[in-house]
């Protein structure tokens, strides 16, 4: 009784994380903003989600199943998040106007410049 309504109460909390991100997706000026956005707030409801699954059915096959699906989104989500900014950004996607910095500039440019062309 008391495991059901917790499994209950983190999967609202996770729906609602998720809801955020979309929101967040929608609302949001330009990719990079989108990208933490979706990354941080979606991994966090997408793990609640999979935790309250795993909270519902305890360690059987979907609950090992669920745990292996938010171990996985944890780990790939920041990375693949990373990935797609800095191929944006040394895309020359650029900030929207109310960014006031950019330090990965700076430091991709230092660190990693363009190819040069032929």
């Amino acid at each position: 009784m008391v495991l059901d309504m917790l499994s209950n109460a983190v999967l609202i909390i996770g729906l609602f994380f998720v809801f955020l991100a979309m929101l967040g997706l929608a609302r949001l000026p330009d990719v990079y903003n989108r990208l933490h956005t979706t990354t941080k707030i979606g991994t966090l409801g997408a793990f609640g989600v999979m935790l309250s699954i795993l909270l519902k059915v305890g360690f059987s096959p979907m609950g090992v199943k669920a745990l292996t699906v938010a171990i996985f989104i944890l780990v790939t989500s920041p990375v693949a998040a990373h990935m797609i900014s800095r191929a944006a950004h040394r895309h020359g996607v650029g900030l929207c106007k109310e960014s006031v910095i950019d330090e990965y500039g700076k430091a991709c440019s230092a660190a990693c410049p363009l190819p040069e062309e032929e």
